[in-house]
């Protein structure tokens, strides 16, 4: 290869890396929340092109009363897969819709990175068709952000939902694509790993949890992470920890649970403060800091789960997102795809899978031992 075919190939694959493919419909509030979420996102993001599927007669009006034409390319597609939809019959029926074609668009090579906020296990049984599953995964994981006191101001939780079950070997797998995404999202050398239980105690849990607590205990050199053992739920904000891992029921009741927590705390912190003159002349006193905590603590700002465990970048973004919600999805797609993410984590993944067969080896030779002695 020439040295002018080298460059060329470099500023074709920058350019891919400035593109999103971004799925309009299937959200709670429509395609126009959509758009007004993207328009927030390309005012911060100059250099960032979208592609937006969906209906072009109801898209077209939306992106030119945002002024953006010159920066979003509508590609059609007459379908929408509904909230309600079972993964199969998405699968049978989804070709003509509009999370389909955001798919396509990054298996193509045309965009870097899928979003949408419509029907998980929809997204989720497309995009392993579509995009195929890495080698060695057995079940994809959906990783969300956590608000937390660490000094990256967050922690990586998975699964969020993308499979209500995990044994043994997906929860180590688990934890080598968590480490890997919080030692690529946060640039964390050795990040610290935990593993949500009901108690810290070694003889607590499910018994999958003890083989699982095992297994990730003997995986930590070669997989370059620190294991701090069992966590419980208070951990999930706590300093202690950089990712935790859990199944998907727990995680997805979990991440819930959060964001109803914090929705309820902002609407009290309101309402007191309008409750009496003095009340709202001290929240007027106050106001910079109130501010600050509410942002610390809304969960709109950490909108967007990354489907882990694929060969291109997912993400799945809060079916009822607002604007702010939507753009904080589409700026974390955005950095991913600066940061080449998607053929960082393949070649991580690969290396979990390793780590992850040869760790079970082990435990199964060491068992073997055991009962032998």
């Amino acid at each position: 290869m020439t040295p002018g075919q080298t460059g060329t190939s470099s500023t074709a694959q920058a350019q891919k890396s400035n593109v999103l493919s971004v799925d309009a419909m299937g959200g709670d509030n429509g395609p126009a929340t959509v758009v007004a979420g993207l328009s927030a996102f390309l005012t911060q993001a100059p250099d960032a092109r979208v592609i937006l599927h969906g209906p072009e007669t109801e898209l077209a009006p939306l992106v030119a009363k945002h002024n953006l034409a010159d920066r979003v390319t509508i590609h059609d597609a007459q379908d929408v897969v509904k909230m309600t939809d079972k993964p199969s019959h998405v699968l049978r029926n989804g070709k003509g819709t509009s999370m389909w074609s955001a798919i396509e668009a990054v298996r193509n090579g045309e965009a870097a990175v899928a979003i949408s906020c419509g029907n998980t296990g929809g997204l989720m049984a497309m995009s392993m068709l579509r995009l195929r599953k890495a080698d060695g995964v057995n079940r994809p994981a959906i990783a969300c952000l956590w608000p937390s006191r660490n000094k990256q101001g967050f922690n990586v939780m998975l699964d969020a939902g993308a499979d209500i079950r995990a044994d043994q070997d997906d929860l180590l797998t688990y934890a080598l694509m968590g480490a890997s995404y919080a030692r690529n999202a946060f640039d964390l050398k050795r990040p610290r790993v935990g593993l949500l239980n009901v108690g810290v105690e070694e003889h607590k849990g499910r018994a999958e949890l003890k083989v699982a607590h095992e297994l990730i205990g003997s995986a930590t050199g070669k997989g370059d992470f620190e294991y701090v053992g069992f966590v419980e739920g208070g951990d999930l904000p706590s300093d202690r920890v950089d990712v935790i891992v859990t199944d998907g029921f727990t995680g997805n009741v979990a991440l819930k649970t959060g964001e109803g927590t914090a929705n309820l705390i902002t609407e009290l912190m309101r309402k007191a403060f309008l409750s009496n003159p003095i009340a709202t002349l001290g929240a007027l006193l106050a106001r910079r800091s109130i501010n600050k905590l509410s942002k610390s603590i809304d969960p709109r700002r950490v909108n967007g789960g990354v489907f882990l465990g694929l060969n291109k970048t997912v993400i799945k973004s809060h079916g009822g997102a607002d604007a702010t919600g939507i753009a904080a999805a589409l700026q974390l797609g955005y950095q991913l795809a600066q940061s080449e993410f998607s053929d960082k984590l393949a070649a991580r993944v690969a290396s979990a899978a390793a780590l992850a067969q040869d760790a079970i080896q082990e435990g199964e030779a060491a068992k073997a031992a055991q009962d032998n002695e």
